[in-house]
């Protein structure tokens, strides 16, 4: 999937789920950039692929269509990459419902802010998802506009974190029924930045479910993190990705710990 000595960034979102720029911006971003091999990853739905792909033809990058599941195993969330998704008609469908899930469940987390005394609307989450999928940080943002909080990671940090006062565990899938949608639409299933379970003996346990990678470089990776999934990668004979998880102009798209030269 990955020709090491090309400049990639496989892990990025846009306005189709929860990042800041439209596809075609997104993508004409990482062509100024020199970015060869991309990767759109918005969380449950392939939306922005087709306009990403058209633009990545027009401006010389390869734009590879792919997506991120999120899944629980005891206890705790696993995000999963999927890349390379060729037959789509049956996981857009299961995406779809995912998305009809989120929806409903953003309502019970506004309904929530509300009861505390953050007095806030769906129009108001709406004007920040813009026709995507409806997320947390479209929330988040809501909240800071109203100016209940004054920055969006304090949001997340007491209110929306697992366990905190209005946080709502969307539809749970595991991370077999992840990789599976994945493996049936023609994918490569990678498990997302690991370095976020803190628990490398978890992750090793995870791996022996039948996924095809593992995101070693990641922009919340430090070289020691680095160094240790390779090992793990190499161990599990697992491909290995990297990329920004860019959603807005704080994360640099593009930078996430890999060079080819250090990396041979």
């Amino acid at each position: 999937m990955i020709d090491y000595r090309k400049k990639f960034d496989l892990h990025m979102h846009t306005t189709a789920s929860d990042g800041d720029y439209p596809p075609a911006t997104l993508v004409k971003k990482a062509a100024e950039l020199g970015l060869q091999i991309i990767a759109i990853t918005d969380h449950d739905t392939l939306d922005g692929i087709t306009e990403a792909q058209r633009i990545g033809c027009e401006a010389g990058v390869e734009v590879i269509a792919g997506v991120e599941l999120s899944s629980k195993y005891e206890g705790k969330t696993i995000d999963i990459l999927g890349y390379q998704l060729a037959k789509i008609d049956d996981l857009n469908q299961t995406l779809s419902r995912m998305r009809r899930s989120r929806e409903n469940r953003a309502q019970v987390i506004v309904e929530e802010f509300n009861a505390i005394g953050m007095s806030i609307t769906m129009d108001d989450v709406l004007e920040f998802s813009q026709g995507g999928v409806i997320a947390r940080p479209h929330i988040a943002k809501a909240i800071v506009k109203k100016g209940y909080i004054s920055d969006y990671q304090t949001v997340f940090d007491e209110y929306l974190a697992d366990g905190k006062p209005c946080a709502i565990d969307k539809t749970i899938i595991t991370p077999v029924e992840a990789i599976a949608l994945i493996h049936d639409a023609g994918g490569k299933a990678v498990l997302a930045h690991p370095v976020y379970l803190q628990d490398d003996e978890f992750v090793e346990r995870l791996l022996r479910f039948p996924f095809d990678g593992i995101e070693v470089w990641h922009r919340s990776h430090k070289p020691e993190d680095v160094i240790r999934y390779k090992g793990i990668a190499q161990k599990y004979k697992l491909m290995m990705t990297g990329g920004s998880d860019f959603h807005n102009d704080a994360h640099n798209l593009g930078s996430f710990g890999y060079t080819a030269e250090g990396n041979k």
